[in-house]
C-alpha cells in the first residue's frame, strides 16, 4: 500500500511473538495483493481495468466489504469521500513529481471518470461493474484502516490481546501495556512555527487515523495544494489541515479523516457525531491563525494523570 506497517505487543514468549507477528503480517500482504492501486496485478486493479466495458465482476469477500463501507460513506457525506477519485489522484501525484499543477485539460477529462454513483454494487451477487470508461479505483482512505484492523484480528485470534499496530501514521490498538490505561499516543503538529505544544490521547481497543498535508503536499508560489483531493472539484485542498478521528475501528477512522478534511470543521464534525463512538479534532491554517476545532467526545480521550 505503498508505507510501512509496525506492530508492537505483548507476548508471553519470543516465539509466540514471532509468530503472531508474522501471521499479521501475511495477513497485510494478502490484502495489499486485493487492495492496492499501485499494484498493476492486483483484484482492485483488475477489476479497475474492466471500467467501461460492461462487465459484473464478483469480488472477494475483502473487497466486496471495503466497497461496501466506502459506498455507504459517499452517501452519507455527499461525495466528498469517493473512491472512484482515481484519475484524478494519478494526476496529482505526477504534478508533485514534476512540481506543477495539473493540466486543466487533462483535470476536467480525469472528473468524467469520477463519480461514487459510477461505481454499481450488487450486494446479492457481491459484485461490481464501473459503467463509464477510464475509472480508477483508489482504496487509499479506506484500505489502509482495514488492514491494521485485520492484523490486529488476526493477533487477538493468537491470543495476543495487548498489542498496537500502525501504518503511515494510522494505528489501531488493542489491550493498552501491562499497568497502563491505554496506549499512548502523541498527536501529530501541525508543520509551523507557532504550532502549539504536543498533546497527547490515549487508546485502549480502539482506532487513530489521521490526515493532512503535513507530508505530503505540492507548492506553487507559495501556495500548498494537499495530497487530499475533493472528489467534486478535482483540486487539492489548500487550508493547510490536519485532521485526527478516533473511532472503535480503524476502517472508519481512517476513511472518516477524508470528508471531514473536504468539508471543514463546519459541516465535516456533525458527520462525525452521527457516527457511534467516533471523536475528531480539525486543526487548521487556512490565513496566519491556527484554528483548533473538536467534536463533543474528543475530550474523553486526552491522556490524564
Amino acid at each position: 500500500m505503498g508505507l510501512p506497517f509496525h506492530i508492537v505487543l505483548y507476548a508471553p514468549d519470543q516465539a509466540t511473538a514471532r509468530a503472531a507477528a508474522r501471521a499479521a503480517f501475511d495477513r497485510i500482504r494478502q490484502l495489499n495483493d486485493i487492495l492496492s492501486d499501485y499494484d498493476t496485478d492486483s483484484e482492485l486493479s483488475r477489476l479497475s481495468q474492466t471500467s467501461g466495458s460492461g462487465k459484473v465482476v464478483q469480488v472477494s469477500a475483502d473487497l466486496w466489504f471495503v466497497l461496501q463501507r466506502a459506498q455507504e460513506l459517499a452517501r452519507r457525506s455527499d461525495g466528498t469521500f469517493d473512491v472512484t477519485v482515481g484519475p484524478v489522484v494519478s494526476l496529482w501525484r505526477k504534478a508533485r513529481r514534476e512540481k506543477q499543477l495539473p493540466d486543466p485539460s487533462k483535470l476536467a477529462e480525469a472528473l468524467k471518470a469520477v463519480g461514487y454513483r459510477k461505481l454499481l454494487l450488487d450486494p446479492q451477487r457481491h459484485t461490481a461493474q464501473l459503467i463509464v470508461p477510464y475509472m480508477r479505483l483508489d482504496l487509499g482512505g479506506i484500505a489502509k484502516g482495514y488492514a491494521l484492523d485485520e492484523a490486529l484480528k488476526v493477533l487477538r485470534q493468537r491470543g495476543i490481546r495487548r498489542a498496537l499496530v500502525s501504518g503511515g501514521g494510522d494505528m489501531a490498538a488493542g489491550d493498552p501495556p501491562p499497568g497502563k490505561k491505554g496506549w499512548r499516543i502523541e498527536l501529530v503538529p501541525l508543520d509551523v512555527t507557532n504550532a502549539p505544544p504536543p498533546q497527547f490521547v490515549s487508546l485502549a481497543s480502539a482506532a487513530l487515523a489521521t490526515s493532512g498535508d503535513t507530508f505530503q503536499r505540492l507548492e506553487i508560489d507559495g501556495k500548498r495544494y494537499s495530497h487530499l483531493i475533493d472528489p467534486r472539484t478535482g483540486i487539492g485542498l489548500t487550508d493547510h489541515s490536519l485532521v485526527t478521528v478516533i473511532a472503535s475501528n480503524c476502517l472508519t477512522a481512517d476513511s472518516l479523516t477524508k470528508p471531514v478534511s473536504v468539508l471543514g470543521p463546519a459541516k465535516g464534525l456533525p458527520l462525525i457525531e452521527q457516527t457511534k463512538g467516533a471523536a475528531a479534532r480539525v486543526v487548521r491554517m487556512p490565513d496566519e491563525r491556527i484554528e483548533v476545532t473538536e467534536s463533543s467526545r474528543f475530550k474523553k480521550f486526552y491522556e490524564t494523570p
